[in-house]
Parts: structure tokens; C-alpha cells; sequence
């Protein structure tokens, strides 16, 4: 059975960090490609990050220089690293597996930036 289970969520003030880890089983998690996604009511679920298997990053244009995904093939993690937080960040943040057409997402985590 896969699990993707998201920890790390919280509130945090403005200009804060925060630091997500995802735990992932079930999966030949060195195969996978690993992203970050979040999602606020009423809008569509987007990319923030993602992280081949050969540790090549991606991240949205919102998050570049602020947010930064590693993986730990060791461990089956994968990170994110979200630094000088601001409220537009605050969403739901869902981990995300994906091997060609084969995708799996965590339950995910709450993350509110707020004074």
C-alpha cells in the first residue's frame, strides 16, 4: 500500500519558515519524480515544487529564491524548505509521487502565515 504522509505544517508569522517533510512507502521512492502542490478554497491545486530522480528542481515563479526541495532517497523523504513566508502562502500542501503515468499525493498539511 503507498502512503504519502505530509508533517511540518503550522501557523507562522510573516517573514517566518516553515520546513514540510513528506514520508513516502509502497513506492520505489528513488525512481520518482517528488513535488510540492498547494491549494487554497476555491482555486486549483498548483505546482511549487518538484525533484527528479537525478535531484533536478523546479519550483513556481512565486516560490524561487524563498523555497527550496531536496530529497533523501536513504530516508524515502523529500523536503521543502520554505523560507521568508508571506500569507500568500498560506494553503494546503499536498506531496505528490510521480513515475510516468503513475501518481500518488499525500493527505496534505496545513500551512498558515499570518500575524
Amino acid at each position: 500500500q503507498v502512503q504519502l504522509v505530509e508533517s511540518g505544517g503550522g501557523l507562522v508569522q510573516p517573514g517566518g519558515s516553515l520546513r514540510l517533510s513528506c514520508a513516502a512507502s509502497g513506492i520505489t521512492f528513488r525512481l520518482y519524480v517528488m513535488g510540492w502542490y498547494r491549494q487554497v478554497p476555491g482555486k486549483q491545486r498548483e505546482l511549487v515544487a518538484t525533484i527528479t530522480e537525478g535531484d533536478s528542481t523546479n519550483y513556481a515563479d512565486s516560490v524561487k529564491g524563498r523555497f527550496t526541495i531536496s530529497r533523501d532517497n536513504a530516508k524515502n523523504t523529500v523536503y521543502l524548505q520554505m523560507n521568508s513566508l508571506k500569507p500568500e502562502d498560506t494553503a494546503v500542501y499536498f506531496c505528490n509521487a510521480a513515475w510516468y503515468s503513475t501518481t500518488y499525493w499525500g493527505q496534505g498539511t496545513q500551512v498558515t502565515v499570518s500575524s
